[in-house]
């Protein structure tokens, strides 16, 4: 890894950092503001995929809060491509919910990165899978 990649991946965990925090401090115009105008934002539930403006008016409540949600990455891995205008990240987070997992996908627009996909995932051990099956089948 040269020195030039070292620098852009500090920057980009700057950037995920940063776009974190502002969900933890309900700042809906730097979260929102740090995703393109089509974003696409995929949540835990089966239903959740949401353009931007929508995720946006979906979280509204959560925003007039203190704190919107909380994610603190444990670990973060980076692909850099496209002659460094594409970034993709994966993402082992602490939650209100357990561990999760996550994907974001960034590119270099306006000179500035911007998150044009989130997708956000609950984890569960291997073991458990069938007793989760069984409790999704519930009413």
């Amino acid at each position: 890894m040269t020195e030039s990649e070292d620098l852009q991946k500090i920057t980009l965990n700057q950037f995920m950092d940063t776009w974190h925090l502002a969900a933890a401090k309900a700042n809906a115009e730097v979260f929102f503001g740090m995703m393109s105008e089509d974003a696409v934002y995929i949540g835990t539930d089966k239903t959740e995929r949401w353009q931007r403006d929508e995720l946006r008016e979906w979280a509204r409540e959560a925003f007039a809060r203190e704190s919107a949600w909380i994610f603190k990455a444990t670990e973060r891995n980076w692909q850099i491509e496209g002659d460094k205008q594409l970034a993709i990240c994966d993402e082992l987070l602490e939650t209100w919910m357990g561990p999760c997992r996550s994907t974001a996908v960034l590119t270099w627009q306006d000179n500035s990165w911007q998150i044009i996909h989130y997708q956000l995932s609950v984890t569960i051990d291997n073991e458990k899978i069938e007793d989760f099956k069984t409790l999704q089948e519930q009413p």
